[in-house]
Protein backbone atom coordinates (compact mmCIF):
# COMPACT_ATOMS: atom_id res chain seq x y z
CA UNK A 1 0.00 0.00 0.00
CA UNK A 2 1.27 3.57 -1.04
CA UNK A 3 2.38 6.16 1.45
CA UNK A 4 -0.76 8.45 -0.21
CA UNK A 5 -3.12 5.59 0.07
CA UNK A 6 -2.07 5.34 3.78
CA UNK A 7 -2.11 9.06 4.24
CA UNK A 8 -5.47 9.00 2.71
CA UNK A 9 -6.98 6.74 4.87
CA UNK A 10 -5.67 7.61 8.08
CA UNK A 11 -5.06 11.42 7.59
CA UNK A 12 -8.55 11.76 5.28
CA UNK A 13 -10.45 9.23 6.20
CA UNK A 14 -12.42 11.38 9.03
CA UNK A 15 -12.87 14.42 6.64
CA UNK A 16 -13.97 13.42 3.80
CA UNK A 17 -16.83 11.18 5.14
CA UNK A 18 -17.84 14.26 7.30
CA UNK A 19 -17.40 16.10 3.84
CA UNK A 20 -19.21 14.15 1.96
CA UNK A 21 -21.88 13.31 4.59
CA UNK A 22 -22.16 17.23 4.54
CA UNK A 23 -23.00 17.75 1.25
CA UNK A 24 -25.37 14.86 1.04
CA UNK A 25 -27.05 17.11 3.59
CA UNK A 26 -27.31 19.76 1.77
CA UNK A 27 -28.67 18.08 -1.38
CA UNK A 28 -31.04 15.84 0.61
CA UNK A 29 -32.44 19.72 2.50
CA UNK A 30 -32.47 21.20 -1.06
CA UNK A 31 -34.50 18.70 -2.13
CA UNK A 32 -36.84 18.48 0.67
CA UNK A 33 -37.43 22.48 0.11
CA UNK A 34 -38.09 22.54 -3.77
CA UNK A 35 -40.50 19.62 -2.56
CA UNK A 36 -42.15 21.65 -0.29
CA UNK A 37 -42.16 25.07 -2.29
CA UNK A 38 -43.50 22.79 -5.32
CA UNK A 39 -46.40 21.85 -3.26
CA UNK A 40 -46.97 25.09 -1.14
CA UNK A 41 -46.80 26.97 -4.87
CA UNK A 42 -50.05 29.06 -5.47
CA UNK A 43 -51.91 29.38 -8.19
CA UNK A 44 -51.41 31.69 -10.89
CA UNK A 45 -53.28 33.47 -13.00
CA UNK A 46 -51.45 35.72 -15.73
CA UNK A 47 -53.29 39.29 -17.32
CA UNK A 48 -51.98 40.94 -20.21
CA UNK A 49 -54.00 43.84 -19.81
CA UNK A 50 -54.16 46.52 -16.97
CA UNK A 51 -57.85 46.54 -17.40
CA UNK A 52 -58.96 43.22 -17.52
CA UNK A 53 -55.76 42.64 -15.24
CA UNK A 54 -58.15 44.87 -12.28
CA UNK A 55 -61.33 42.95 -12.81
CA UNK A 56 -59.60 39.54 -12.91
CA UNK A 57 -58.42 40.35 -9.27
CA UNK A 58 -61.74 41.71 -8.04
CA UNK A 59 -62.89 38.04 -9.07
CA UNK A 60 -59.67 35.85 -7.97
CA UNK A 61 -59.41 37.79 -4.63
CA UNK A 62 -57.28 35.72 -2.31
CA UNK A 63 -57.37 32.78 -4.01
CA UNK A 64 -54.27 33.35 -6.71
CA UNK A 65 -51.66 35.16 -7.52
CA UNK A 66 -52.89 37.70 -10.14
CA UNK A 67 -49.81 38.93 -12.55
CA UNK A 68 -50.67 41.79 -14.58
CA UNK A 69 -47.78 42.27 -17.65
CA UNK A 70 -49.24 45.41 -18.78
CA UNK A 71 -47.86 48.53 -16.40
CA UNK A 72 -50.12 51.96 -16.16
CA UNK A 73 -50.52 54.58 -18.53
CA UNK A 74 -49.46 52.05 -20.92
CA UNK A 75 -50.18 51.77 -25.15
CA UNK A 76 -52.03 47.67 -25.12
CA UNK A 77 -50.75 47.82 -28.86
CA UNK A 78 -47.39 48.40 -28.46
CA UNK A 79 -46.44 46.87 -24.85
CA UNK A 80 -44.08 44.61 -24.64
CA UNK A 81 -43.00 41.64 -22.78
CA UNK A 82 -39.40 41.23 -20.59
CA UNK A 83 -38.03 37.70 -21.10
CA UNK A 84 -39.25 37.02 -17.60
CA UNK A 85 -42.47 37.71 -18.51
CA UNK A 86 -42.68 35.95 -21.58
CA UNK A 87 -41.51 32.89 -19.00
CA UNK A 88 -44.11 33.43 -16.45
CA UNK A 89 -46.72 33.22 -19.23
CA UNK A 90 -45.56 29.42 -19.77
CA UNK A 91 -46.11 28.56 -16.10
CA UNK A 92 -49.50 30.17 -15.29
CA UNK A 93 -52.35 28.19 -14.78
CA UNK A 94 -54.39 31.06 -16.55
CA UNK A 95 -53.68 33.80 -18.96
CA UNK A 96 -56.49 36.33 -19.33
CA UNK A 97 -56.13 38.50 -22.55
CA UNK A 98 -58.15 40.78 -24.66
CA UNK A 99 -57.54 39.21 -27.95
CA UNK A 100 -58.96 40.53 -31.31
CA UNK A 101 -55.74 42.25 -32.07
CA UNK A 102 -55.21 44.30 -29.02
CA UNK A 103 -51.92 42.86 -27.41
CA UNK A 104 -50.16 43.18 -31.00
CA UNK A 105 -46.46 42.85 -29.49
CA UNK A 106 -47.85 40.14 -26.96
CA UNK A 107 -49.80 37.47 -29.20
CA UNK A 108 -47.04 35.34 -29.95
CA UNK A 109 -46.39 34.94 -26.76
CA UNK A 110 -49.67 33.91 -25.32
CA UNK A 111 -50.41 31.51 -28.40
CA UNK A 112 -47.00 30.09 -27.86
CA UNK A 113 -48.38 29.56 -24.39
CA UNK A 114 -51.19 27.65 -25.31
CA UNK A 115 -49.24 25.63 -27.81
CA UNK A 116 -47.61 24.14 -24.55
CA UNK A 117 -49.92 23.44 -22.53
CA UNK A 118 -51.46 26.73 -20.85
CA UNK A 119 -55.15 27.10 -20.50
CA UNK A 120 -55.79 30.72 -22.28
CA UNK A 121 -59.11 32.86 -22.44
CA UNK A 122 -59.64 36.08 -24.84
CA UNK A 123 -62.36 38.21 -22.94
CA UNK A 124 -63.07 40.02 -26.14
CA UNK A 125 -63.73 37.50 -28.06
CA UNK A 126 -66.14 36.14 -26.13
CA UNK A 127 -68.11 39.50 -25.43
CA UNK A 128 -70.17 39.35 -28.54
CA UNK A 129 -67.11 41.69 -30.47
CA UNK A 130 -68.05 44.01 -32.96
CA UNK A 131 -66.11 45.20 -35.98
CA UNK A 132 -64.78 48.41 -37.21
CA UNK A 133 -67.69 50.76 -38.64
CA UNK A 134 -67.20 53.29 -41.36
CA UNK A 135 -66.65 56.75 -39.74
CA UNK A 136 -70.44 58.84 -39.53
CA UNK A 137 -72.74 55.48 -40.43
CA UNK A 138 -73.40 56.24 -36.40
CA UNK A 139 -71.59 53.21 -34.98
CA UNK A 140 -70.17 49.92 -35.31
CA UNK A 141 -71.91 46.88 -36.72
CA UNK A 142 -71.74 43.14 -35.69
CA UNK A 143 -70.86 40.41 -38.02
CA UNK A 144 -68.13 40.42 -41.09
CA UNK A 145 -65.29 42.96 -40.57
CA UNK A 146 -62.39 43.72 -38.78
CA UNK A 147 -63.22 42.76 -35.13
CA UNK A 148 -62.93 46.05 -32.90
CA UNK A 149 -61.14 45.12 -29.76
CA UNK A 150 -62.13 47.80 -27.32
CA UNK A 151 -65.01 45.78 -25.98
CA UNK A 152 -64.61 46.81 -22.61
CA UNK A 153 -66.17 50.48 -23.26
CA UNK A 154 -69.32 49.12 -22.42
CA UNK A 155 -70.00 47.71 -18.98
CA UNK A 156 -72.29 45.12 -19.99
CA UNK A 157 -69.88 43.46 -22.00
CA UNK A 158 -67.46 43.61 -19.07
CA UNK A 159 -69.92 42.66 -16.90
CA UNK A 160 -70.76 39.56 -19.38
CA UNK A 161 -66.64 39.10 -19.34
CA UNK A 162 -66.34 39.39 -15.74
CA UNK A 163 -68.81 36.09 -15.48
CA UNK A 164 -66.91 34.08 -17.67
CA UNK A 165 -63.41 34.96 -16.58
CA UNK A 166 -64.37 33.50 -12.80
CA UNK A 167 -66.25 30.20 -14.98
CA UNK A 168 -62.24 29.74 -16.82
CA UNK A 169 -60.36 30.36 -13.11
CA UNK A 170 -62.69 27.53 -11.74
CA UNK A 171 -62.03 25.33 -14.51
CA UNK A 172 -58.55 25.42 -15.13
CA UNK A 173 -56.85 27.12 -11.99
CA UNK A 174 -56.70 24.26 -9.39
CA UNK A 175 -57.02 24.84 -5.75
CA UNK A 176 -59.38 27.82 -5.48
CA UNK A 177 -62.11 27.61 -3.82
CA UNK A 178 -64.69 27.87 -6.60
CA UNK A 179 -67.49 28.80 -3.85
CA UNK A 180 -65.75 32.18 -2.98
CA UNK A 181 -64.62 32.84 -6.53
CA UNK A 182 -67.99 32.80 -7.26
CA UNK A 183 -69.09 34.89 -4.51
CA UNK A 184 -66.38 37.38 -5.95
CA UNK A 185 -67.63 37.75 -8.97
CA UNK A 186 -71.40 38.26 -8.39
CA UNK A 187 -70.19 41.29 -6.00
CA UNK A 188 -68.32 42.72 -8.93
CA UNK A 189 -70.87 41.93 -11.88
CA UNK A 190 -73.71 43.78 -9.20
CA UNK A 191 -71.09 46.47 -9.02
CA UNK A 192 -71.25 46.84 -13.07
CA UNK A 193 -75.04 46.62 -13.62
CA UNK A 194 -74.77 50.06 -11.13
CA UNK A 195 -72.35 51.41 -13.24
CA UNK A 196 -74.17 50.59 -16.23
CA UNK A 197 -77.17 52.28 -14.99
CA UNK A 198 -75.14 55.02 -13.77
CA UNK A 199 -73.80 55.87 -17.25
CA UNK A 200 -76.81 55.74 -18.71
CA UNK A 201 -78.79 58.42 -16.38
CA UNK A 202 -75.26 60.56 -16.55
CA UNK A 203 -75.26 60.59 -20.77
CA UNK A 204 -78.67 61.19 -21.27
CA UNK A 205 -77.48 64.78 -20.21
CA UNK A 206 -76.35 65.03 -24.03
CA UNK A 207 -79.03 65.78 -26.42
CA UNK A 208 -79.53 63.95 -29.61
CA UNK A 209 -78.30 66.72 -31.82
CA UNK A 210 -74.86 66.36 -29.41
CA UNK A 211 -74.32 62.69 -29.62
CA UNK A 212 -71.12 62.74 -31.72
CA UNK A 213 -67.94 61.68 -30.96
CA UNK A 214 -64.48 62.32 -32.55
CA UNK A 215 -61.29 60.72 -30.91
CA UNK A 216 -57.86 59.86 -31.18
CA UNK A 217 -58.25 56.64 -32.81
CA UNK A 218 -61.40 54.29 -33.00
CA UNK A 219 -61.67 53.35 -29.48
CA UNK A 220 -65.51 54.09 -27.96
CA UNK A 221 -67.16 52.07 -30.99
CA UNK A 222 -68.64 49.77 -27.92
CA UNK A 223 -69.86 52.52 -26.02
CA UNK A 224 -71.58 54.51 -28.61
CA UNK A 225 -73.39 51.27 -29.47
CA UNK A 226 -74.68 51.00 -25.57
CA UNK A 227 -75.35 54.87 -25.12
CA UNK A 228 -76.86 55.47 -28.51
CA UNK A 229 -73.97 58.25 -29.89
CA UNK A 230 -72.73 58.41 -33.55
CA UNK A 231 -68.91 58.42 -33.92
CA UNK A 232 -68.08 60.75 -36.44
CA UNK A 233 -64.29 59.87 -36.72
CA UNK A 234 -61.13 59.61 -35.38
CA UNK A 235 -57.64 61.64 -35.78
CA UNK A 236 -55.61 57.99 -36.14
CA UNK A 237 -57.87 56.37 -38.60
CA UNK A 238 -57.88 53.08 -37.21
CA UNK A 239 -58.15 51.03 -33.81
CA UNK A 240 -54.47 50.62 -33.27
CA UNK A 241 -52.82 53.59 -32.10
CA UNK A 242 -49.56 51.94 -34.45
CA UNK A 243 -51.33 53.81 -37.40
CA UNK A 244 -50.47 57.24 -38.54
CA UNK A 245 -53.03 59.61 -39.97
CA UNK A 246 -52.37 61.09 -43.66
CA UNK A 247 -52.83 64.25 -44.49
CA UNK A 248 -55.96 63.55 -46.36
CA UNK A 249 -57.65 61.41 -43.18
CA UNK A 250 -57.47 65.14 -41.22
CA UNK A 251 -58.85 67.36 -43.94
CA UNK A 252 -61.74 64.49 -44.34
CA UNK A 253 -62.37 64.70 -40.59
CA UNK A 254 -62.31 68.50 -40.57
CA UNK A 255 -64.84 68.30 -42.71
CA UNK A 256 -66.97 65.40 -41.10
CA UNK A 257 -66.50 67.85 -37.82
CA UNK A 258 -67.66 70.96 -39.73
CA UNK A 259 -70.87 68.84 -40.79
CA UNK A 260 -71.40 67.54 -37.56
CA UNK A 261 -70.85 70.72 -35.87
CA UNK A 262 -68.62 68.88 -33.61
CA UNK A 263 -66.16 71.04 -31.50
CA UNK A 264 -65.13 69.15 -28.51
CA UNK A 265 -62.82 65.96 -29.60
CA UNK A 266 -62.24 63.13 -26.94
CA UNK A 267 -58.19 62.60 -26.73
CA UNK A 268 -56.26 59.52 -24.64
CA UNK A 269 -54.78 61.14 -21.57
CA UNK A 270 -51.01 59.98 -22.79
CA UNK A 271 -51.13 61.79 -25.63
CA UNK A 272 -53.46 65.18 -26.08
CA UNK A 273 -50.84 67.28 -27.11
CA UNK A 274 -50.27 65.88 -30.08
CA UNK A 275 -53.63 65.13 -31.26
CA UNK A 276 -54.78 69.04 -29.95
CA UNK A 277 -51.73 70.51 -32.17
CA UNK A 278 -53.26 68.37 -35.02
CA UNK A 279 -56.70 69.24 -35.08
CA UNK A 280 -56.35 73.14 -34.07
CA UNK A 281 -53.77 73.55 -37.30
CA UNK A 282 -56.22 71.65 -39.51
CA UNK A 283 -59.54 73.78 -37.87
CA UNK A 284 -57.98 77.21 -37.03
CA UNK A 285 -58.62 76.75 -33.36
CA UNK A 286 -61.86 76.00 -33.19
CA UNK A 287 -61.81 72.51 -31.36
CA UNK A 288 -61.88 72.07 -27.66
CA UNK A 289 -59.62 68.23 -26.22
CA UNK A 290 -60.99 66.77 -23.71
CA UNK A 291 -59.08 64.31 -21.93
CA UNK A 292 -60.10 60.47 -20.97
CA UNK A 293 -58.56 57.49 -20.20
CA UNK A 294 -59.20 55.16 -22.90
CA UNK A 295 -57.18 52.11 -23.21
CA UNK A 296 -55.09 51.98 -19.47
CA UNK A 297 -55.59 52.50 -16.09
CA UNK A 298 -53.36 55.16 -14.32
CA UNK A 299 -50.80 54.24 -11.42
CA UNK A 300 -52.76 54.45 -8.32
CA UNK A 301 -54.40 57.60 -7.02
CA UNK A 302 -54.16 59.40 -10.51
CA UNK A 303 -58.52 59.17 -11.47
CA UNK A 304 -58.39 55.94 -13.14
CA UNK A 305 -56.31 53.38 -11.09
CA UNK A 306 -59.45 50.93 -11.37
CA UNK A 307 -62.15 50.01 -14.25
CA UNK A 308 -65.10 51.31 -12.32
CA UNK A 309 -63.09 54.44 -11.77
CA UNK A 310 -62.14 55.30 -15.12
CA UNK A 311 -65.40 54.47 -16.46
CA UNK A 312 -66.69 56.78 -14.00
CA UNK A 313 -64.18 59.44 -15.20
CA UNK A 314 -64.11 58.72 -18.71
CA UNK A 315 -68.37 59.62 -18.52
CA UNK A 316 -68.40 62.79 -16.23
CA UNK A 317 -65.62 64.07 -18.85
CA UNK A 318 -67.61 63.24 -21.86
CA UNK A 319 -71.07 64.70 -20.32
CA UNK A 320 -69.19 67.71 -19.69
CA UNK A 321 -67.49 67.51 -22.72
CA UNK A 322 -70.39 67.06 -24.88
CA UNK A 323 -72.93 69.92 -22.94
CA UNK A 324 -70.26 72.40 -22.17
CA UNK A 325 -70.46 72.25 -18.09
Amino acid sequence: MSRARTVGRTGGSTRRPRALAAVLLALAATATATGCSARDERPAVVVTTNILGDVTREIVGDEADVTVLMKPNADPHSFGLSAVQAAELEQADLIVHNGLGLEENVQRHVDAARESGTATFAAGEAADPLSFHAPGDGGPRSGAGTPDPHFWTDPDRMRKAAGLIADQVVEHVDGVDAQAVRANADRYTAELTRLSAWMGRTLDRVPPEGRSLVTNHHVFGYLADRFGFRVIGAVIPSGTTLASPSSSDLRSLTRAMEKAGVRTVFADSSQPTRLAEVLRAETGGQVRVVELYSESLTADGEGADTYLRMMRANTTAMAEGLTGT
